[in-house]
C-alpha cells in the first residue's frame, strides 16, 4: 500500500487539510469496468480533466499518491501568496508615516503568519477534496498508478481498464547537485512552507519567481536575506527594465544580492551552515540558518510505467507531446507541468480544457492557440504576455512599443505606487497587441485586460475607446492606446484634417 503523507506542523489545519487532500481513512472504490479515462495526478490539470470530463458524462477514474490540489494548493500558490500578504501588511506598516500616518512600530509574529497561512490552505482544500470530486461521480484512487499495457494501469494491485488517459503528474523542485548541501539541509517549495520559526539570516539560491517572491517575503517578515544568483540580473527571464525596477526594490530594503556567482559547497558549522560561493575568481562566503533552492523544477516522470506503454519522455523536459498534448502512444495524453514550459497552475488548467476535447471527443484542440499570461508576485509585480520586443523583430515583424510610467498616471501617484509602468508591443502598421509587460503593485490584476484584447483580436487603437474609470492604474494602458492613435497622425493626414476643418469654417 501506498504511503500516507505526513504534513509538519502536527496541528489542526494541517489536520483538516490531510483529511481533505489524503483522508486516512478513505477506502478506493471497486474498479467499475472499462472507463473513458483513467486521470493520474491531483494537480490543476489532473482536476480540471477529471471535473470537466465527468461532467460531460464521461466514466473516468482519478489516481492521486500523495495531496489532492498538487503544488497549487499545498506548495506553491496558495500558501505563497498567504505569506506575500502577510509580508505586504508588515511593509506598509512600516511606510505608514509617509501617508500622514504615524504609528507604534510593532513586530511580526511569524508563528502566526505562518498559522494564517495554514488555517487558509485548510480552508481552501474542500475545494480540490477526495470527497468532493467522488460526489462529481469519478471514481478515485488513493495510490500508485503505473502502466501495465496500452489499456490497463495498475494502483496499488488494483487493475483499472481504460480507453484514454491523461498524465497529470505535476512536477517537483529541484535537488540542486551542491556538494554538503544534502547534509548541512535545505528546504524547497515543498518544505518552506513547514517552518514555525522565522530563520534569522535566510540564504535563497536562485533568483526566479520563487527565489524572488520568497526572498523579498522574508526579507520583510525580519530574516537578514541573502539571494544569490549564477545571472547578472534576477528575474533574467523578463523584460529587462522590469527586472531592474524590482532589483532595485530589493536593494532598497536591505536584499543583499550575490549576482554572477555560484554555490560551490555547503558544511554544517556549530552555529549555521556556511555557504561557499564563487564569483569570478573569487571565492567567498556566507553563513546562514536556513538555505531556500529555488532553482527549478523537474517532471514527475519515474516509476509510472511510461516506457512500457511506449511514451517518448525525458528527466528533464518531461513527457513529449504533440500541438493536441498526445504522447507518443495516440491512447494516452499529458498534460500540466509533466509536459509543459509554462508550470502555472492556468496553463495546467488550459491544458486540462484540451486534453478533455482531444481525449473524448476527436477534437483538434492545439496548445499552441493558447495565450499565455503570468505573473511574479514580488512586490511590485510583473505581469507579462505574448512576445517581447525582440522576439516580435527577430520574426520580422515592423514593431512599435508604447511605454506609459505610473510616475504619469495620477492613481498611482495618489497611491504612492509611481515605480513601474506599462508597456505594450504592437504591429506598427495593425495596431495588433504582439505583447505586453506590467511593473505595479498589482500588475496581475491588470494584464488580463491585455490578455484579453490578444485573444478577442482587439487593436491597441481600440483599447483607446475603452472608458476607463478614473482615477486607476489601469489608465496606463489607455495612454498607450492613446499614444498608439498618435501615430497613425500622420503630416498628410493631419494636413487633409486641416483642410476638411478649413472648409467648415
Amino acid at each position: 500500500m501506498h504511503k500516507i503523507p505526513k504534513i509538519l506542523p502536527e496541528d489542526q489545519y494541517n489536520a483538516e487539510l490531510l483529511k481533505n487532500a489524503h483522508p486516512t481513512d478513505w477506502v478506493n472504490p471497486k474498479p467499475s469496468g472499462t472507463y473513458n479515462l483513467v486521470v493520474i495526478g491531483a494537480g490543476t490539470a489532473g482536476l480540471v480533466t477529471a471535473a470537466g470530463a465527468a461532467g460531460l458524462g464521461a466514466k473516468v477514474a482519478l489516481v492521486e499518491q500523495n495531496l489532492m490540489g498538487g503544488d497549487c494548493l499545498n506548495v506553491g500558490c496558495v500558501p505563497s501568496k498567504c505569506i506575500i500578504r502577510s509580508s505586504r501588511a508588515w511593509h506598509d506598516v512600516h511606510d505608514a508615516e509617509m501617508f500622514g500616518v504615524k504609528h507604534a512600530r510593532g513586530e511580526v509574529d511569524f508563528p502566526k503568519v505562518m498559522e494564517r497561512m495554514r488555517k487558509l490552505r485548510a480552508k481552501i482544500s474542500p475545494h480540490d477534496s477526495v470527497r468532493r470530486f467522488a460526489g462529481l461521480g469519478i471514481d478515485v484512487f488513493m495510490g500508485h498508478a503505473r502502466f501495465i499495457d496500452g489499456e490497463t494501469m495498475d494502483v496499488d494491485g488494483v487493475k483499472l481498464k481504460f480507453k484514454k488517459a491523461v498524465v497529470a503528474s505535476g512536477a517537483r523542485a529541484v535537488r540542486p547537485d551542491v556538494p554538503g548541501l544534502a547534509e548541512a539541509g535545505f528546504l524547497t517549495n515543498e518544505t518552506i512552507f513547514n517552518l514555525t520559526e522565522l530563520p534569522k539570516r535566510f540564504l535563497v539560491i536562485g533568483g526566479g519567481p520563487i527565489g524572488c517572491e520568497m526572498a523579498q517575503a522574508f526579507r520583510r517578515l525580519g530574516a537578514q536575506v541573502t539571494l544569490l544568483h549564477k545571472y547578472g540580473h534576477i528575474l533574467n527571464r523578463e523584460d529587462p527594465d522590469a527586472a531592474a525596477i524590482v532589483q532595485k526594490a530589493f536593494v532598497d530594503e536591505g536584499i543583499n544580492l550575490v549576482l554572477d556567482c555560484h554555490v560551490e559547497r555547503v558544511e554544517k558549522t556549530p552555529t549555521g551552515k556556511l555557504v561557499h560561493f564563487g564569483c569570478e575568481s573569487e571565492t567567498e562566503q556566507v553563513e546562514v540558518d536556513e538555505i531556500l533552492a529555488g532553482a527549478g523544477r523537474a517532471p514527475n516522470v519515474e516509476d509510472m510505467g511510461l516506457e512500457t506503454v511506449g511514451i517518448d519522455f525525458d528527466t528533464r523536459q518531461g513527457i513529449r507531446v504533440n500541438d493536441n498534448l498526445r504522447t507518443t502512444n495516440p491512447r494516452i495524453y499529458a498534460a500540466g507541468d509533466v509536459c509543459m514550459k509554462y508550470k502555472f497552475t492556468h496553463t495546467a488548467d488550459a491544458a486540462a480544457r484540451i486534453a478533455i476535447q482531444n481525449t473524448l471527443f476527436w477534437g483538434r484542440g492545439k496548445l499552441s492557440s493558447v495565450t499565455v499570461p503570468w505573473c511574479t508576485y514580488t512586490d511590485p509585480e510583473i505581469a507579462h504576455v505574448g512576445m517581447y520586443q525582440k522576439e516580435a523583430r527577430d520574426l520580422g515583424m515592423p514593431v512599435k512599443t508604447f511605454v506609459t510610467e505610473f510616475k504619469d498616471v495620477d492613481r498611482a501617484i495618489a497611491e504612492g505606487e509611481e515605480n513601474g509602468f506599462v508597456k505594450i508591443h504592437a504591429n506598427k502598421k495593425t495596431g495588433k497587441i504582439l505583447g505586453a509587460t506590467i511593473v505595479a503593485r498589482h500588475a496581475g490584476e491588470m494584464i488580463s485586460e491585455i490578455t484579453t484584447a490578444i485573444v478577442g483580436n482587439v487593436g491597441l487603437g481600440k483599447l483607446a475607446c475603452v472608458v476607463h474609470p478614473y482615477p486607476t492604474q489601469a489608465e496606463a494602458i489607455k495612454k498607450c492606446a492613446d499614444a498608439y492613435n498618435r501615430t497613425r497622425l500622420t503630416p498628410t493626414i493631419k494636413k487633409i484634417f486641416s483642410t476638411i476643418l478649413r472648409w467648415k469654417r
